[in-house]
């Protein structure tokens, strides 16, 4: 396992020609893999919309007018039965997101750590995207069976300024540091097509490859352009660029989940086969991620048949871990107020939304 990886490295990696890449990837694949499984995981919003970041490409935010329906924070009987749905479908884990800027102790907080509690028991993995946390409130998720945590670094510290101003760079760093002081694996990864360069692709790979560890998982997305967000107008990448983007990712992070995320939809199935040939194990099942389109469950369990594929069991990369009620926590809140940063730019794109919305 390296962390020392380059810019200049990866850069090279990446445009190899292709059939040179994909037979690398699929050779180191295949070291740390079984080729012919794949997990399948289930994204279900909790809480949908009213998030007051100024993130360019999400309809969550309050500020963009994307017709999103937002809600309040789930029902705890709500989220099991959702989870049983998912596991009848073949689903292994559940990621549980939350449009929220950062966790803040309470009501709110102590009702996710419940929906944790019931996932685990169930014998799911269960991953949570709550936005920024302080190192007791990880712990207090791993006490209650967290399996994983997902704080995506979205693209390289160069190109991130183009993309949110409401908080830093380094701020994602630090939450991804306090997940590491628990036993809570971290899943963080990013999107490509939000109009960066190869070279913050590679960026945002050395940002992630250097880690020690590095990311139990790493989520790839192709950017779903949503009317109303300020990235409402860039155009699809192609197959190839995500094939390139999933083997790359699989050759510097060979261990890591490389997660096959959003803009599916716009992939043929002998584009999806060739991202798992190229070292993509983990899909999203089910008709949505968080509030974007996402294929059927049904046409997914279809192309596992077609490509000869089988679901991942749960906790096959690490040992489930234990419940710990609420009653006999060793971690109680601390009613903290951490000061999250804002760095105060502003993004034109994302102002012109602003505006755009408030018309």
């Amino acid at each position: 396992m390296r962390h020392n990886w380059t810019r200049e490295e990866i850069l090279e990696i990446y445009n190899k020609p292709l059939m040179e890449l994909l037979y690398e990837a699929a050779t180191v694949h295949r070291e740390f893999h079984d080729p012919n499984t794949v997990q399948v995981s289930t994204l279900l919003s909790i809480k949908t919309g009213g998030c007051p970041e100024d993130c360019g490409y999400c309809p969550q935010a309050a500020r963009y007018h994307t017709d999103i329906e937002g809600n309040d924070l789930m029902r705890v009987s709500h989220v099991k039965a959702q989870a049983l749905r998912a596991k009848a479908a073949g689903s292994s884990r559940v990621c549980m997101g939350a449009a929220w800027r950062n966790v803040k102790d309470g009501e709110e907080f102590d009702q996710v750590l419940e929906m944790v509690r019931t996932i685990n028991k169930l014998d799911m993995e269960v991953c949570c995207t709550l936005g920024m946390i302080t190192e007791n409130q990880a712990q207090r998720l791993a006490e209650a069976g967290l399996y994983a945590y997902n704080h995506n670094l979205d693209t390289s510290e160069d190109y991130y300024k183009d993309v949110i101003s409401t908080r830093a760079f380094q701020d994602r760093l630090d939450t991804i540091g306090n997940v590491r002081k628990t036993n809570v694996t971290v899943c963080s990864g990013g999107i490509i097509g939000m109009g960066e360069k190869v070279e913050d692709r590679a960026g945002m790979l050395v940002a992630l490859a250097t880690l020690d560890p590095q990311p139990e998982s790493v989520p790839i997305n192709a950017l779903v352009a949503v009317e109303g967000t300020p990235m409402e107008d860039i155009e699809p990448i192609s197959i190839w660029e995500m094939v390139r983007m999933v083997a790359t990712t699989r050759i510097v992070m060979p261990q890591t989940q490389v997660r096959l995320s959003a803009g599916r939809t716009q992939m043929s199935r002998e584009g999806q086969a060739m991202c798992f040939f190229a070292g993509a194990n983990s899909i999203f099942a089910g008709d949505k991620l968080l509030t974007t389109p996402n294929p059927d469950v049904n046409e997914d369990m279809e192309m596992f048949k077609l490509l000869g594929l089988n679901p991942q069991a749960p906790f096959v990369k690490k040992a489930q871990p234990e419940t710990v009620e609420a009653a006999d926590s060793k971690h109680l809140p601390k009613g903290e107020k951490p000061k999250w940063s804002r760095p105060g730019h502003t993004i034109p794109r994302n102002e012109e939304a602003k505006a755009k919305a408030k018309a």
